[in-house]
């Protein structure tokens, strides 16, 4: 009974001398990469103040592709280019085998006006579903490209010291593509990136996603589990009968059909959907109907969208709007044509991930990490992250001195990147990267 107590007692003091190991070879790493990034700084702002003057939107991403495409092939890396129309993804070999991680930022940019201000404001123009529209980077995926190409130099730089193989993923599209419509059966950005098989020839055990928001700059903020929302577009179309505004018994009139079913849709949140499993969001974006004020119209036509964070709740809700305005117009003696369309799935962090990287977070951040409340907002990210173990992060680009609650939002044009998180950002990026290939079991 002696001696399998002593070879156990053996075997975890080699476990436990190789777990210290490779903790101080990370930690070494991560103090390589917190002098590389610094001295790359300038030039990380440089890229993210070009990017951002000359904006491109979802599935147009050119210029910024080939942007990205030239610093990885000269950084020496595997370059895939034209993936999803316009992604560009990087491979980084390091010089000992090991496992594979990817790391993600997206490229597009918004159809919005930028106001005057920033010497490097986009004054560019793009085509949205046809439509010619001003384009803005009022999301910050400038920042996301930016930091991306200063991780893959940083941890380039590192390639003799690296366990396995990186995986850098510039993704087009993430706010939706200028191409194709919802419900269009075409797909886009991480999607289309997965179903042309990004992950078949190089499968990565893990994936992380960053993403700037409102707050104190330089401060990482995350959470477990549920963390940005299901997206799906709702569409109603009501058709009613046509006739004279000053005699409306003699129609069927959509206008107030129209008015019902949106009072209706908010007891779908507040009657009929359990909050104690997930807040639920529906919200009517826009309404169009009717030519003259004394004419009731044949048809009105709304538009909006669905926000969930679990599935079982997400599809009570999709049928719950769809009899709530089926029937309401039905006792209007109307008729409702209703689409939903599932467009984005909820980002649900892996809590392993989640629990076993929050020492290597406050280490990048200098200990600025605090838990996030849950994003309204949805990301493709999602994909990748049911695809593979993800955690997705992010990072405040308010300045220190500014109420990051009084902050212009994301998709504002009044959205503001704090431009010294930026390094932070980076630092994280590379320092996840090292952490999980140092703490993942050979292949």
């Amino acid at each position: 009974m002696t001696r399998p107590i002593h070879t156990l007692s053996a075997l975890m003091l080699i476990v436990a001398s190789a777990t210290l190991a490779s903790g101080a070879t990370s930690l070494s790493l991560e103090q390589k990469i917190r002098e590389r990034t610094a001295s790359i700084e300038t030039k990380l702002i440089a890229w993210r103040r070009d990017i951002h003057q000359h904006p491109e939107l979802g599935d147009q991403e050119l210029r910024t592709a080939r942007l990205v495409e030239e610093h990885l092939r000269g950084l020496g890396l595997e370059v895939r280019t034209g993936v999803a129309r316009t992604g560009v993804v990087g491979i980084l070999k390091g010089a000992k085998p090991g496992p594979t991680v990817a790391l993600r930022a997206d490229m597009d940019a918004l159809p919005v006006k930028e106001p005057d201000g920033l010497p490097f404001a986009s004054k560019a123009k793009g085509r949205h579903w046809g439509k010619e529209v001003d384009v803005m980077h009022a999301c910050g995926h400038d920042a996301h490209t930016a930091m991306l190409m200063a991780t893959a130099e940083v941890l380039t730089g590192l390639k003799d010291d690296l366990l396995g193989t990186v995986m850098f993923i510039f993704q087009p599209a993430e706010e939706g593509s200028s191409l194709v419509t919802p419900g269009s059966g075409k797909t886009w950005g991480a999607k289309l990136m997965l179903q042309e098989g990004i992950f078949t020839e190089t499968k990565p055990d893990g994936v992380f996603g960053l993403h700037v928001m409102p707050g104190h700059s330089g401060e990482i903020f995350y959470r477990s589990g549920a963390t940005t929302a299901s997206g799906d577009a709702l569409d109603i179309t009501i058709t009613g009968k046509q006739g004279h505004g000053g005699m409306p018994w003699n129609t069927i009139d959509p206008i107030t059909t129209s008015a019902l079913i949106i009072s209706g849709l908010q007891t779908v949140v507040s009657r009929k959907a359990n909050l104690t499993l997930s807040p639920t969001v529906v919200t009517i974006g826009t309404i169009h109907g009717g030519q003259a004020g004394n004419v009731v119209p044949e048809t009105v036509h709304m538009a909006g969208t669905i926000r969930t964070y679990d599935d079982t709740v997400r599809e009570v809700v999709h049928h719950d709007s769809r009899v709530t305005a089926e029937k309401i117009a039905e006792s209007a003696g109307a008729k409702a044509d209703v689409s939903i369309v599932k467009i984005y799935d909820a980002t649900v962090n892996d809590e392993e991930l989640a629990g076993r990287f929050w020492p290597v977070l406050e280490r990048a951040a200098d200990g600025r990490v605090s838990r996030a409340p849950l994003v309204g907002a949805s990301e493709d990210f999602s994909f990748f992250a049911e695809a593979t173990p993800g955690l997705f992060v992010f990072l405040g680009i308010t300045p220190r001195d500014q109420d990051p609650a009084k902050a212009a939002p994301n998709h504002s044009p009044s959205f503001f990147v704090d431009e010294s998180a930026l390094v932070v950002g980076s630092r994280t990026m590379a320092s996840l990267a090292v952490n999980f290939l140092d703490s993942q079991p050979e292949k």
